[in-house]
């Protein structure tokens, strides 16, 4: 009788378990929003790489829906969110029509579900249900163009302590991030179906750590934070900053992630991109929003505490 290798043997299962899953698993409809960013970002890096990775689960169908281009005629941008189980956005750009807003809002209260991708979470500054589905949100555009529209008066900063959400509606300052670099993810709601068997502290590769984000911070789960290091970064903020929540709006269910820089300057590899903890996390908050379940098994590949996971394609 022949004997496979422990890692022939090892993967053999994980195909296994994979294909076992697949089968149960109906695969889910999503739209790939995006179309827009700031200078200090690019959708073109970033989603083609996201589209890649959900496809790659077999759970989802993704369609790509582009705005128009920044500055163009955005009245004709009506996409039929209904159709899909979940949105999933790369965008930082221009205010959508006030209909496409109200279609939005409608697909999210009866149940739709929402992917809010790093810099997505700085869209909107003024669209109140836009800050109530994402819970918190970075900097946004002012109505004269310049950056920080979100301060004290958007909502409270969001803080881990003590093992709980404590909001924070006095101190004062907009969103900020150190420099990048790599940093642990600490899980915080390890019973989460996004966070289920993935480990309690996990090293993400060159990213920012967003910090002291606002909004209304309601029915907000905090599913992991990072804490930026003072000692490196003296005007860090020293907290358990939020990288992975949850937001319930109406019957609709919302995975937000505040990780996955990628710069206009940036070259390949995209390592924050790449990140096998970046993924993973993307591929099952993704399945959540959609079905308010997890079948995908966590990688073999997922980071360790010590070191990071890269998938250079």
């Amino acid at each position: 009788m022949s004997i496979l290798p422990r890692s022939l043997a090892t993967a053999f299962l994980a195909f296994a378990l994979t294909a076992t899953s697949l089968l149960a698993a109906p695969v889910q409809k999503v739209m790939l929003l995006t179309g827009q960013s700031s200078k200090y970002h690019d959708w073109l890096k970033s989603y083609p790489l996201v589209k890649t990775y959900l496809e790659q689960t077999g759970r989802f169908t993704v369609d790509v829906v582009l705005t128009p281009t920044q500055g163009a005629d955005m009245s004709g941008f009506k996409p039929k969110f209904s159709a899909y189980a979940a949105v999933v956005m790369i965008y930082e750009g221009d205010e959508w029509p006030s209909a496409t807003k109200a279609a939005f809002v409608d697909y999210m209260k009866n149940g739709g579900g929402l992917v809010s991708i790093h810099d997505t979470d700085n869209a909107f500054p003024y669209w109140k249900e836009w800050n109530e589905m994402i819970g918190v949100g970075g900097w946004g555009l002012k109505a004269d163009g310049s950056i920080g529209a979100r301060d004290l008066t958007f909502g409270p900063m969001i803080r881990w302590r003590d093992g709980r959400i404590v909001l924070d509606a006095t101190t004062p300052g907009g969103a900020t991030h150190p420099a990048r670099h790599d940093f642990a993810v600490t899980t915080c709601t390890h019973d989460h179906p996004i966070m289920r068997g993935l480990p309690p502290v996990w090293l993400h590769a060159a990213d920012e750590i967003y910090s002291r984000l606002r909004g209304p911070a309601k029915h907000v789960t905090v599913l992991a934070t990072a804490t930026p290091d003072k000692a490196k970064f003296p005007t860090a903020t020293g907290e358990n900053e939020p990288m992975l929540m949850t937001i319930a709006y109406g019957k609709g269910r919302v995975f937000h992630t505040t990780l996955g820089h990628v710069g206009p300057k940036d070259l390949p590899p995209y390592l924050p991109l790449v990140c096998a903890g970046f993924i993973a996390t993307v591929q099952r908050g993704t399945e959540w929003a959609a079905t308010g379940q997890v079948t995908q098994p966590v990688p073999a590949d997922f980071p360790s505490a010590e070191k990071t996971a890269l998938r250079i394609p």
